[in-house]
């Protein structure tokens, strides 16, 4: 067991591309964790989501062996972080395991929207933090600027921030000595009773479930049998280890340590992150504080292509939902798409990470809804319920008046972007509350309603301000608002998967955006498909999707027109009839890419 004194454990956080993952392969490679032969890029990102869209979607954690210049050696346990701000509830979990954060900023780019956040993570975690300016090779590089930049904007104290390259490798050394420098060593007793934290979990087909922990107090053995304590169950260990990245087993691990136990668990539901681990014989009194649960903002419905993929898709929901804990599940129906579930997300990215995790990893084959929020509805006979899904919007005549969810937000801006952000706030009927500077940046405070800002607002809001704004938000209140039901009607049938609630105001814009994106989506069929958006019995906008056409006349060269003629209105009686009987083709891809409605 290595004693406290020589362990360190770190979150590497920063903004979306600033060079997390680059960082941490370095790291590796220094501390002798893979050979050159066994390196690749990004080598913690290891979901196949993760390396094609590059970007760190789950936490990962790595134990490394490192020898300091005076000769000591000293156990790192370095936990790489996702930077998005959909996957913030990752870094949370890994900066409570951790006692100090390496805060990796770009010194071309300078301080981004996830710098900021991340950063007030870790000091509302209680860390050391270690400012680290990354691409010094770049030629834009403007360190010295970068570092007034991280005083006045968090600060921090940015004189000994380190600079390096994470490509090249320059000043890796540096950030090892600095680690072990300058972040405290764990606390804690091996002798004491177990206590351990439950960082995560992810599902094995061999094993069960797999936990990764951060032991507190006392030691974890195999062999030994241990307890949950939110769920009560106990439970044996087949295997304890580290991963340094390769699966690692050991005897045991101590007190500081953060590392993966086995032990045949095969119910889900036992293994809840947050828990505390104990010993079964000897437990303690009192749990770890856990963490904050997360609080889902989008909904939408999840139903498998295939009804008889029902079953398969709960059980896929709840080996995915033991490996992110930040997405909420609960069964529901509908009348078009039969059984299936009601998913709670983060953000739009999560949705679509999470939806395309179950069709990779688990090969099922889904259809989703339109996301949305959940609204309140007071009914004429004064009783009230929750609307999680539009589909369900009761009848207009019993509805007395709807509410829905308003939150605070806070934005932080540069100036020069400034009235960009102010009219993307009013455009989404937000209100000001307040309007400071810090530095050369404005601080915007609004309310603004929740089902305005989970469609696109992230994505407009990066956009117009180059990634420069920072965004969070919490939930203030309901208020009463005029919304309606837009339904789109393929042919004259409604679609319930594309249907949305709206604000009167922009159910035209929202109604004629959605046909204008599906007329690219759909493919051509052999007769014209109507596609409407409607309030009821209005029709509010209209696109036709132009039939394929055969060249029947090919074979008529010459000769009188009315044999062509004749041929031509065969077809069209043909196309007629088609229509009336045809069904329309609506590829799975078209679902989710319609939501994607740029407000362009």
């Amino acid at each position: 067991m290595t004693d406290l004194s020589h362990i360190r454990n770190f979150a590497i956080i920063a903004h979306i591309d600033h060079g997390k993952s680059t960082l941490a392969d370095r790291l590796i490679q220094h501390c002798g964790g893979l050979s050159e032969r066994e390196m690749s890029e990004q080598v913690l990102d290891s979901m196949e989501l993760e390396k094609e869209r590059g970007i760190t979607i789950k936490a990962q954690t790595v134990c490394l062996t490192y020898k300091s210049r005076l000769g000591q050696t000293y156990e790192l346990n370095l936990m790489d972080t996702p930077g998005h701000v959909d996957f913030s509830y990752e870094v949370s979990r890994s900066l409570a395991a951790c006692e100090g954060s390496l805060l990796i900023v770009d010194a071309s780019q300078g301080v981004e929207a996830q710098t900021l956040a991340n950063a007030y993570l870790a000091i509302d975690a209680n860390h050391e933090i270690i400012p680290v300016l990354n691409k010094i090779d770049l030629p834009a590089s403007e360190p010295q600027k970068v570092r007034e930049q991280i005083e006045e904007v968090i600060g921090l104290d940015a004189n000994n921030a380190i600079e390096v390259s994470a490509k090249s490798g320059l000043g890796i050394e540096d950030v090892l000595e600095s680690l072990i420098n300058n972040l405290p060593s764990p606390e804690g007793d091996k002798d004491n009773l177990l206590q351990a934290l439950l960082i995560d979990s992810w599902y094995d087909s061999y094993l069960g479930v797999v936990a990764l922990v951060r032991v507190k107090n006392g030691r974890i053995v195999k062999g030994q049998k241990i307890r949950m304590m939110a769920a009560g169950k106990s439970y044996q260990i087949d295997r304890v280890g580290v991963f340094t990245p390769a699966r690692t087993e050991k005897s045991e691990l101590g007190p500081g340590e953060i590392g993966f136990v086995t032990a045949s668990i095969r119910a889900v539901a036992d293994c809840q992150v947050g828990d505390t681990i104990t010993d079964d014989k000897r437990p303690v009194d009192t749990a770890l504080a856990g963490f904050k649960p997360s609080v889902p903002v989008v909904f939408c419905s999840v139903f498998p292509s295939d009804a008889a993929e029902y079953e398969d898709l709960r059980d896929s929901l709840e080996k995915l939902h033991l490996n992110d804990a930040s997405f909420h599940f609960e069964a529901e129906s509908s009348a078009a798409l039969g059984l299936g579930f009601r998913c709670g997300f983060l953000g739009l990215l999560h949705m679509e990470i999470v939806q395309q995790r179950l069709q990779r990893e688990f090969n099922l084959e889904l259809v989703a809804t339109a996301p949305s929020v959940v609204y309140s509805v007071h009914l004429t006979d004064k009783s009230q319920i929750d609307l999680h899904n539009p589909s369900d919007f009761p009848d207009v005549t019993r509805i007395k008046e709807i509410e829905e969810p308003w939150i605070k937000a806070n934005i932080i801006v540069p100036d020069d972007y400034l009235g960009a952000v102010l009219q993307l706030c009013t455009d989404r009927r937000g209100e000001q509350i307040d309007l400071t500077y810090v530095g050369n940046r404005a601080m915007a405070v609004y309310r603004l309603p929740l089902n305005e800002v989970v469609f696109d607002f992230y994505d407009r809001l990066k956009s117009i301000s180059r990634g420069y704004a920072s965004f969070d938000y919490e939930i203030e209140s309901y208020r009463p608002s005029d919304l309606v039901k837009v339904d789109l009607l393929i042919n004259g049938d409604p679609v319930d998967a594309l249907s949305m609630i709206v604000h009167r105001s922009q159910s035209e814009t929202r109604g004629r955006a959605l046909c204008t994106r599906l007329k690219e989506l759909i493919p051509r069929q052999l007769f014209k498909v109507a596609l409407q958006a409607a309030i009821g019995g209005k029709i509010i906008a209209r696109e036709t999707v132009g039939a394929m056409r055969k060249d029947v006349t090919s074979k008529c060269y010459g000769g009188d027109i009315t044999r062509k003629r004749k041929l031509l209105e065969k077809q069209k009686a043909g196309k007629k009839k088609m229509r009336q009987y045809g069904n329309v083709e609506i590829p799975q891809t078209a679902f989710i890419e319609a939501l994607r409605m740029d407000d362009n």
